[in-house]
């Protein structure tokens, strides 16, 4: 597992304490829609979740304002999650300012965040979701999307355990106050 440095995010004063992240993959319908819902519900579950900002996005343009793909919201649903109201978005470059932490689904995601990047404090922000994940095999979130069923689910469980590793690193240092 790969430490976060935390890195301060231009927000207003009222929101000045609040973690900012963003997870992306193509399209936003799939991978980044599921992090972002388990994300926000572990950090609930660790007592943080009012002192972060999960958000996603894609890289790609191709489904912007769309639901999540309904495989998706079927499999966090069959985990207790909600991603029903998800309507998909591009990553824009100008939002690396106003967050703390942007995490790429896999590496050709990350390869476009860094390119996208202004300067390299906001490269520094760019990190793998797996790379939070304890004893991962792979750094790669494969994308379910022209698969079945039964992908999407092990893709939850890879969003899930990574997602799980985050908050563990992060609640200490939220709880702390310490992540700026």
């Amino acid at each position: 597992m790969v430490p976060v440095t935390f890195a301060s995010a231009a927000a207003d004063e009222a929101d000045s304490d609040l973690f900012r992240v963003c997870f992306v993959c193509s399209g936003n319908i799939c991978r980044s829609p599921m992090a972002e819902v388990v994300f926000r519900e572990l950090a609930a579950e660790a007592g943080v979740g009012d002192r972060v900002v999960s958000t996603s996005a894609g890289t790609g343009d191709w489904h912007v304002g769309e639901p999540a793909d309904p495989r998706t919201v079927a499999a966090l649903q069959r985990h207790g999650f909600n991603g029903a109201s998800h309507r998909a978005r591009q990553f824009d470059p100008e939002w690396f300012g106003s967050l703390d932490l942007v995490v790429a689904l896999d590496h050709s995601h990350k390869r476009i965040l860094d390119h996208w990047a202004p300067e390299p404090a906001q490269q520094s922000k760019v990190r793998l979701l797996m790379s939070f994940a304890p004893r991962a095999r792979t750094l790669d979130v494969p994308d379910p999307y022209y698969s079945d069923e039964a992908m999407f689910d092990t893709v939850l469980a890879l969003v899930e355990r990574a997602c799980a590793g985050l908050v563990a690193q992060l609640a200490p240092a939220l709880d702390k106050g310490t992540t700026r």
